[in-house]
């Protein structure tokens, strides 16, 4: 002994080496792994689906545009109309899409004349938009196939729907082109993921399920008119699914989903009606949206061959088989199908579009993606050795074949995108200015129907003959009575400037007869497509000569310039009254 026991108690006690943090559980780390796997598969998707829209590099649609304008005039204090200083038309059709360019705006992410590797932000704001979009679609696959699928299955999954999405070139150029359709595509694809969650798991009749079934039927109604056919999607599932003895419980949550869309909905509608005196879009009305017949439900056939009539048979085995087999997957099938069905309708009875490649199948294209990962990897797992050697070669084939079918409409389209901005900012909007400065044109109306780069750059009051931003236009177009257009443009208005365009302003009377008639002079013409000036408007008139030789050379200048892939942009900025 060295010392008295007090003396030990108060020797200090030397300190205890450093403890190693516990081990991680190993069902933790294994809980960790799956989901790295997943993010990794919406990366790929995402990734895949960017690289795809390359091919389109600069382009933006220029009916995007229009609603790029309307952004323009709320965030500078204009209110919602096209330019400063008009009448207030509803002439967009997607106040959710336009919600998203203000803020953009707001924020100094949107049009405000700055670039990013030589991109301006009015084309790459809107396609990050598009991005954000598909990976928020591929998430909502990948968090309903946790539902259905074993974890290490989750990842093919979305691999699957990410290569459907990237694969199908009509919903990428879509996606990417400025207009709403990303908006419209995430928000039918969620819905669709929730219902076939809940479905899988036995949550569909709750109440949570329920309310968010109605917002994102909102979301989808308020990006698109067409949308509004998503409020059905929660209704008929939760039918599908009703149980015996549940019936006043399932009742009651249809009861909640459509109260959750239809009070804010019907709000809306009441607010566009006191602001606009419209209860649909003035968009709506130009288009001429007649009562649906059944007979227009055959335009679906079109993009049942653009997709490939083999791999749709071949997708529509897989789902019959596993319809056929009791379990989650079923469910989940089934519950997903009832959106798909309801857009694939809804496309049917659309007046058909104009534009290329099938823009309004945007939502069928997406929904479509989850709905066939889902039914040929549910198909797969039900199978032997044997059945999944036939599965994949007759689904290998119909792959084949599908890209080999769409290999010609995709490549016109990728080397003639649909009336690209920066054609109508350049071909009108600045060319216009230009005939203006030189004519001595101060102030006046420009009359012509490619609106959208037009109303970016043009220092004119515009009238859209098209109808889409002009009440008096839109209703004549309604009545089908083209000679009160023509009337109203050259007896009414009398626009300082007119853009005709062969057979569309042949259609509302606006001839190169009823322009001379009417005291207008051609500054370039090519059969029926030409600018006009009122001769009376033209403050210089002896400069009229040497404009005509300007514009002859202008337009062909710009009308055979590619505005594709690598193809023209027009610049950082695009301003009021910026000229050739």
């Amino acid at each position: 002994m060295t010392g008295t026991p007090s003396a030990l108690l108060s020797r200090p006690v030397p300190p205890s080496p450093p403890r190693s943090p516990a081990p991680e559980p190993a069902a933790s780390r294994r809980g960790r792994r799956p989901a790295l796997v997943e993010a990794a598969a919406v990366a790929v998707g995402t990734a895949l689906t960017a690289l795809h829209a390359s091919r389109l590099g600069h382009w933006v649609v220029d009916d995007a545009a229009i609603t790029f304008a309307y952004a323009r005039s709320i965030d500078e204090g204009y209110g919602l109309v096209q330019q400063q200083g008009a009448e207030a038309v509803e002439g967009y059709s997607n106040p959710s899409w336009l919600l998203l360019l203000v803020l953009g705006r707001r924020l100094g992410l949107f049009d405000s004349g700055t670039s990013v590797l030589g991109v301006a932000d009015l084309v790459w704001y809107p396609k990050l938009l598009a991005l954000a979009c598909v990976a928020g679609m591929l998430l909502a696959v990948t968090l309903a196939a946790r539902a259905v699928f074993r974890p290490r299955v989750v990842p093919v999954v979305t691999l699957l729907a990410g290569a459907a999405v990237a694969g199908n070139f009509s919903l990428v150029a879509w996606l990417f082109s400025g207009l709403e359709n990303p908006l419209y595509a995430l928000a039918a694809t969620v819905l669709a993921a929730l219902v076939a969650r809940a479905a899988a798991v036995g949550t569909l009749s709750t109440g949570r399920t329920a309310a968010a079934a109605g917002l994102l039927a909102l979301l989808a109604a308020l990006t698109r008119p067409d949308g509004a056919v998503c409020a059905a999607v929660y209704p008929v599932a939760a039918l599908l699914f009703l149980r015996r003895g549940q019936a006043r419980r399932t009742l009651a949550h249809v009861c909640v989903a459509l109260g959750a869309f239809a009070v804010p909905y019907a709000s809306f509608l009441l607010w566009r009606h006191e602001t606009f005196g419209r209860w649909v879009p003035n968009t709506a009305v130009a288009k001429a949206q007649g009562a649906p017949e059944l007979a227009q439900l055959a335009h679906t056939s079109g993009l049942l061959a653009y997709t490939g009539w083999l791999l749709v048979l071949a997708l529509a085995g897989c789902a019959g088989l596993v319809v056929g087999r009791p379990g989650r997957a079923r469910r989940a099938l089934v519950a997903a199908l009832v959106p798909l069905t309801l857009l694939l309708f809804a496309y049917g009875i659309l007046n058909q579009d104009w534009m290329g490649l099938y823009r309004f199948a945007t939502p069928v294209w997406a929904v479509g993606a989850l709905a066939g990962s889902f039914a040929l990897v549910a198909a797969w797992e039900g199978e032997g050795w044997r059945g999944r050697g036939a599965l994949a070669a007759v689904t290998a084939a119909a792959v084949a074949l599908s890209v080999a079918g769409r290999e010609q409409p995709d490549a016109r389209f990728e080397a003639s995108p649909t009336v690209p901005m920066c054609f109508v900012v350049q071909r009108y909007g600045e060319t216009f200015n230009t005939y203006a400065d030189q004519l001595g044109v101060d102030d006046g109306v420009l009359a012509l129907p490619d609106l959208g780069g037009t109303l970016l750059t043009t220092r004119l009051t515009v009238l859209d003959t098209a109808g889409l931003t002009d009440r008096a236009v839109a209703d004549a177009l309604a009545a089908r009575d083209p000679d009160r257009v023509r009337d109203h443009v050259l007896r009414q208005v009398r626009p300082a400037f007119v853009h005709t365009h062969g057979v569309w302003s042949g259609r509302i009377g606006l001839t190169p007869e009823a322009l001379t008639a009417h005291g207008y002079v051609p500054l370039t013409l090519r059969g029926a497509n030409g600018d006009w000036v009122r001769r009376d408007a033209m403050r210089d008139p002896g400069a009229l000569a040497r404009v005509q030789a300007w514009a002859r050379d202008n337009a062909e200048r710009l009308d055979g310039r590619q505005y594709g892939r690598g193809g023209a942009s027009c610049g950082d900025a695009l301003r009021t009254g910026q000229a050739r």
